[in-house]
């Protein structure tokens, strides 16, 4: 039987390609220039542990135009309207994704976001590189996202360490125990559990689930992927998982911010 491609490895090659030619067009020390003009970091994971004190569902609302597995998933693509219209209907914070190439993003789409709604910000993307996690704070961003399934210790904790000295907060992702332990040398405040493989792109909420109980009462478990339903999102909630990020649920609705309310309002 043929194997299925890896698709995390041939996004990760690219990023490296990537990172690469960035580098030799723009200097490190222009970024940390740009950096300095922008507004603070908003608290990204105070925001959503504020949300979480008041009893109620933390949504991480995500912008993304494609995916590898599902190609273009939202032709009208407008990054500052949908921001707005998140925002309006009680989304916590925002994710963006700013991957060219496999997710048709763009630095752009993150600072419009952020401008338009005036919510935290996640830049979602393929870190490798600490020259990316300035970049992240250059454009804008308040949080990046460590996929530990494409990082090893040290990358993990240059990058984390790169993070602090920006103001930026940082979610880390994982999708299986051995992941869950590389995770929690760095100390993380957040954890995602991908419900979806990188690997292969299927999923399933058991992951969430599964991996729940061995993570520590003081880190904030943020699950990802998978969540389409408000049955979905109340498994979730009497499992004890309250901080939510959805992408293509809100994205495939013809009004996403009206979709995320749809999904989360009036909840318990």
């Amino acid at each position: 039987m043929t194997s299925r491609p890896d698709i995390l490895q041939r996004i990760l090659a690219r990023k490296r390609a990537e990172v690469a030619e960035l580098k030799a067009s723009r200097t490190l020390s222009s970024l940390e220039t740009t950096t300095s003009g922008q507004s603070s970091p908003r608290g990204f994971a105070d925001a959503l542990q504020d949300c979480l004190d008041q009893g109620e569902a933390a949504v991480i609302a995500e912008i993304k135009k494609a995916s590898p597995s599902k190609g273009v998933i939202r032709p009208d693509f407008d990054p500052s309207t949908i921001a707005t219209g998140y925002a309006q209907h009680g989304a916590t914070c925002l994710s963006v994704l700013t991957d060219v190439d496999f997710f048709q993003g763009s630095n752009d789409d993150l600072t419009s976001a952020r401008e338009a709604s005036g919510l935290p910000v996640l830049r979602k993307d393929f870190l490798i590189d600490p020259w990316q996690v300035v970049e992240s704070r250059a454009i804008g961003a308040d949080c990046i996202l460590l996929i530990v399934a494409g990082l090893d210790a040290m990358q993990m904790t240059e990058l984390a360490s790169t993070a602090a000295d920006y103001g930026l907060d940082i979610l880390v992702e994982i999708h299986d125990e051995d992941e869950l332990e590389q995770a929690l040398e760095i100390g993380p405040r957040l954890v995602g559990v991908n419900n979806r493989d990188l690997h292969t792109f299927e999923t399933t909420l058991a992951t969430t689930l599964d991996l729940l109980d061995r993570i520590p009462s003081d880190v904030l478990v943020v699950t990802e992927s998978g969540i389409r339903t408000r049955s979905d999102v109340q498994q979730m909630r009497r499992a004890g998982v309250n901080a939510f990020l959805v992408g293509e649920a809100f994205m495939r609705a013809t009004e996403p911010g009206e979709k995320l309310a749809e999904l989360f309002t009036t909840l318990p």
